[in-house]
């Protein structure tokens, strides 16, 4: 059976990038990788397919020979795939490249044992104003502090970490995976390269040690609910001298008596009384930088909503400051005297009298029932 052309192998263009071969033989060796799919031998055929077409095209010597000569130019090289690949560099440290992470690689680590502190995050709750106008809020934080007795070594005072012998302290050992090697954490030191006779009796070896912490985290302006506020190295501690973690305050706005905010804009639900509603008035509407004055037409109706420019928030993100949006409610009087009924119902009566639309929502609607009905008959009797 003749060989499949390299380039449909790995499905690249023939001016692939050297990322370009790499992503794609990664994506192929992940799915037919034999370990992935035991006892499949088409797997593993695509897989040694894959391996040989990495190996020629990944190698600028054999891909011009490729180029040239298609496969007799290089198939005394690629018969011996698994040998010296691009620049010198064996296929098996390529392979590891790639799948030293699907193995249990040590993930950049080196020998040293130096591990990164992992993140933390805080739920921080602020009211409106504080969210808007930005604040300091000194919060605690449990969190893992380099321990102060062994200096974050984890070995007892006087004593110090010794070379694993396993490894020889490179935190990794080689295993043979079928017809190639790969590299796994070392399973004696776990990575770290040090193995730790004596540990330290405060840290019990680990060389971190729980502790409240307090710390102020500064709110910016315009902050809202979903925002993150990040504190480089206020995290956990690493291990064994790696950096620490950071921290993350995630912004939570507790709900507001008054406003209600979206985005850049504020909202808020305006009372009136029916005699403003009519006649018109003058109402103070309160704003977070304090009071304006809000004009109401005679004959405003409820969900008559007014906008005042510039009286929202100006985010932290960047942008103008957004509006404010108040929605007009009419309120219906309650506990009514006698006298003040039956003045009502004189208004009532002169309205009636008058000939002329009073309530235009109203009328319309019972206009609206009226042929409900009508064509409810019609429909029943067809």
């Amino acid at each position: 059976m003749a060989k499949r052309d390299y380039y449909e192998v790995l499905g690249v263009a023939k001016n692939a990038s050297e990322d370009a071969l790499k992503k794609a033989f990664r994506r192929l060796a992940m799915k037919y990788h034999p370990d992935r799919n035991p006892g499949d031998k088409e797997a593993e055929d695509r897989f040694k397919e894959a391996r040989e077409a990495y190996d020629v095209l990944s190698d600028p010597r054999k891909r011009a020979a490729y180029d040239q000569f298609g496969h007799a130019g290089v198939d005394g090289a690629a018969r011996g795939a698994g040998g010296a690949a691009a620049g010198g560099a064996s296929f098996s440290d390529i392979f590891e490249d790639i799948f030293g992470d699907i193995f249990g690689g040590a993930g950049g680590r080196g020998g040293s044992g130096a591990f990164r502190g992992s993140d933390l995050q805080y739920n921080l709750e602020l009211s409106l104003e504080e969210a808007v106008f930005g604040t300091d809020v000194k919060i605690r934080v449990p969190t893992l502090v380099v321990c102060e007795t062994c200096g974050g070594s984890g070995a007892a005072p006087g004593t110090s970490p010794e070379t694993c012998q396993t490894c020889g302290g490179v935190g990794r050992v080689r295993m043979q995976q079928g017809f190639f090697s790969v590299q796994q954490t070392c399973p004696h030191c776990r990575g770290t390269g040090k193995i730790i006779p004596k540990p330290c009796p405060t840290c019990r070896g680990q060389g971190r040690v729980e502790e409240r912490r307090t710390l102020t985290v500064t709110v910016p302006p315009g902050v809202d609910s979903g925002d993150r506020i990040r504190l480089s190295g206020e995290g956990e501690a690493g291990v064994h001298g790696g950096p620490a973690g950071d921290l993350y305050v995630q912004i939570h706005v507790k709900p507001h008596k008054i406003f209600t905010r979206k985005g850049n804009d504020l909202y808020c639900e305006v009372p009136i009384s029916f005699a403003t509603a009519a006649l018109g008035g003058e109402l103070e509407i309160p704003t977070l930088k304090g009071r304006v004055a809000l004009k109401i037409p005679a004959e405003t109706q409820t969900g008559r909503v007014f906008r005042l420019r510039g009286k929202g928030v100006r985010s932290v993100h960047g942008g103008g400051e957004g509006d404010m949006l108040c929605s007009i409610r009419v309120e219906t009087p309650v506990n009514l005297t006698k006298e003040q009924k039956e003045l009502l119902q004189q208004l009532e009566a002169s309205m009636k009298a008058g000939g002329k639309k009073h309530s235009p929502q109203q009328e319309g609607w019972l206009d609206g029932v009226k042929h409900f009905f009508e064509d409810l008959k019609f429909w029943r009797k067809t």
